[in-house]
């Protein structure tokens, strides 16, 4: 079981920005994220989608966000 609620993208993505997350660059609803000392994440999502318990858990594995970060 995991701690993560589901969330929509906008605040996943405020929550991202808010932690050092910057918009590299856009095509569409793929938006490339860049933080100095980790590697570019690509976020696919568009601002209303639902974002669920377990893809949440693994965006942050790969972004350094907690739960509390939302």
């Amino acid at each position: 079981m995991t701690s993560w609620p589901s969330a929509k993208a906008r605040r996943v993505l405020a929550a991202l920005t808010r932690i050092g997350w910057t918009v590299k660059r856009q095509s569409g609803s793929h938006k490339t994220l860049a933080r100095p000392g980790w590697p570019d994440m690509v976020f696919a999502f568009h601002d209303g989608d639902e974002i669920g318990p377990r893809m949440l858990a693994r965006i942050a594995k790969h972004a350094g966000l907690k739960p509390e970060d939302l």
